[in-house]
């Protein structure tokens, strides 16, 4: 074979999987799995986490009660100045049938632990250990907390810092009949 025949089959292997290469990033971008993004009136993903003192919260178990879902991180200054009010307010909304679940973001079961510890937290804390009530619940920026009625359905997002008469209003708002 003459030198421009194989110089003219190089070309033509090259191209070919450059094609491929091409044709399967816009094949894999286009199918690849994405979550919607929530809005109200969706229902709420189910999860199952467990809490700090190793029991387990399922979602769909809080059916009829009103779930204030905050997703949150140590080191988030707003999330450290909404805790104390949301634990107030828990104490007294928990019974009235409202859960408060504060999901941490995938950090150590040591870190979370003593800042509970520090903080005097009583409402459950648990751990998104690998990210999938996170990723299922399209969250950023932290805070965020997802507003969750008796049915199920999210009734309202909030992202960023809440004062203590907003939590309050959204504790109210989650209330079942």
């Amino acid at each position: 074979m003459d030198k421009k025949k194989r110089r003219f089959l190089m070309r033509s292997i090259i191209l070919i999987i450059l094609f491929g290469a091409i044709f399967f990033t816009v094949y894999s971008t286009l199918t690849q799995d994405k979550n919607e993004v929530l809005k109200i009136g969706d229902d709420a993903p189910n999860f199952t986490l467990v809490d700090m003192h190793g029991e387990k919260h399922n979602l769909e178990e809080y059916k009829g009660q009103g779930v204030f879902l905050n997703f949150w991180g140590t080191w988030c200054k707003p999330c450290e100045r909404e805790f104390p009010i949301i634990d107030r307010y828990y104490n007294d909304y928990k019974e009235k049938g409202i859960q408060v679940l504060a999901i941490n973001i995938a950090e150590s079961d040591f870190v979370v632990q003593n800042y509970i510890d520090r903080k005097g937290l009583t409402f459950p804390v648990l751990i998104d250990k690998n990210k999938s009530v996170m990723e299922a619940y399209n969250i950023n920026p932290l805070p965020t907390t997802m507003l969750i009625n008796s049915e199920g359905k999210i009734e309202k997002i909030i992202t960023g810092e809440m004062k203590e008469q907003d939590i309050k209003n959204y504790m109210e708002l989650i209330l079942p009949d």
